[in-house]
């Protein structure tokens, strides 16, 4: 448990920051444009995941190996697999930019995006998308040195890249009058320099100069880090297909419900953070140890991130039940979509535990070394989604809220019983225990 929490710490700190940063577009937009503009930049949320989601899945998927290797004390194999990493980062990242830049406005209209806000939401995506390179390498550096056990490194970035980000969308937003697109700028810049920063500090693991052997071994190369990072980056997109389905249901109820949405998801993200960062720590833990075969430790650490999970979610769906309209109000300047919020946050709120026991699962099997399982509750994820959506969420904002912690609840049934399968076939197999 100690070297998880000391771990998690930096982990938590460093996404929070992230999140925070997010929020602070969001303040600036919605308190000095409007809330037409925030719901703008609301409106391209899950098209954001389901990009995004998919280049930056392919880095953690990556990390896996990264964290076997560097439990095998294997400082060769591990350089080779992130020279081929950079590689494949390349590949992809100009691959979705052309994706991104040639069919967004498309994109934006089979969601469709209320017209008094596409033109603002085409700006703001565009930049970001833009960009997209830049926020591939960032994670990529991210990644490298989690893997290794630092994620100090990646928070003092991190912070500094906030703090960077805030000041640069006072500059384009209020200075400058970018409107959205100004948003998007200082988001991009603020990632480069976290980029930098990480960059730097990773010294002593450099390229590999001799990729491989022969041909076929760098070919295998590619296609482990493929084998581990396509299906997380499959995961990661399809989730958010499941979302961009419920984006779909709340843009035909009007501008104020995306604005109302666009809220309710910044604060999901945001108080997730400490979900995710619970089992971004397990997808290290059991990476490193399952390198080393000590599933013994697996097993205690898996104990010990659940426990951690359930006490940080406790204060997390208090003030989400208690507080809804506290927190609207931080954005949201109309009381309709303030009214909107209250609807929508207490039944996230409650199903917190869920979703974090769902984070600190799913990472462990991947950490395993099972990407495929996780992928497929992907799936379950977006069918829950679209099920109960069709059902309760085309007329009730409650009823998309439903529908979208079902997809929680259901996927953390689904990870939760493979990782049992997989620690107790290991022990059948006479692992170290």
């Amino acid at each position: 448990m100690r070297q998880i929490i000391l771990f998690f710490l930096p982990l938590v700190s460093g996404n929070l920051f992230q999140q925070i940063y997010n929020l602070a577009d969001s303040i600036i937009v919605g308190k000095i444009i409007g809330d037409n503009a925030l719901a703008a930049v609301g409106a391209t949320g899950t098209l954001h995941f389901l990009i995004f989601g998919f280049v930056i899945g392919m880095t953690r998927g990556y990390g896996i190996l990264f964290s076997q290797s560097f439990g095998k004390k294997d400082a060769e194999v591990l350089k080779k697999y992130i020279t081929a990493s950079v590689h494949l980062s390349i590949v992809f990242s100009i691959l979705f930019t052309l994706i991104c830049v040639t069919g967004l406005r498309t994109m934006l209209e089979f969601m469709n995006t209320p017209q008094d806000i596409i033109g603002d939401s085409y700006s703001y995506f565009i930049v970001i998308a833009a960009g997209i390179i830049v926020t591939v390498f960032n994670n990529l550096e991210i990644v490298i040195l989690e893997s290794m056990g630092n994620s100090k490194t990646p928070l003092i970035a991190m912070i500094i890249s906030s703090v960077s980000n805030i000041v640069l969308d006072i500059v384009f937003v209020m200075g400058f009058k970018c409107g959205v697109a100004g948003a998007a700028i200082a988001t991009v810049i603020a990632q480069f320099i976290s980029y930098v920063l990480c960059h730097v500090r990773r010294v002593g693991i450099s390229l590999s100069q001799d990729m491989a052997s022969s041909e076929g071994r760098r070919t295998r190369l590619y296609i482990d880090l493929l084998r581990m990072g396509l299906p997380v980056a499959l995961m990661n997109s399809i989730t958010a297909a499941g979302g961009m389905v419920l984006q779909y249901f709340v843009n035909l109820m009007g501008s104020a419900y995306v604005a109302s949405y666009s809220v309710c998801m910044k604060y999901a993200g945001l108080f997730e953070q400490f979900g995710v960062s619970a089992g971004l720590a397990m997808l290290t833990f059991v990476g490193q140890n399952s390198g080393a075969g000590r599933y013994d430790r697996i097993s205690k650490g898996v104990k010990s991130g659940l426990l951690l999970s359930t006490v940080i979610n406790v204060p997390i769906a208090f003030v989400q039940i208690f507080c809804p309209g506290l927190l609207a109000r931080l954005m949201l300047n109309d009381p309709v979509p303030i009214g909107y919020c209250e609807i929508f946050l207490p039944v996230l709120g409650i199903s917190f535990f869920p979703l974090g026991w769902l984070f600190i699962y799913r990472y462990s099997v991947q950490g395993l070394g099972n990407t495929f399982v996780p992928m497929l509750s992907g799936f379950l994820e977006v069918a829950m989604r679209f099920l109960i959506g069709m059902r309760l969420g085309r007329s009730s904002f409650r009823g998309v809220a439903i529908a979208e912690v079902s997809a929680w609840i259901g996927a953390c049934i689904m990870i939760g019983i493979t990782y049992y399968a997989m620690m107790r076939r290991s022990e059948s197999e006479g692992r170290v225990w």
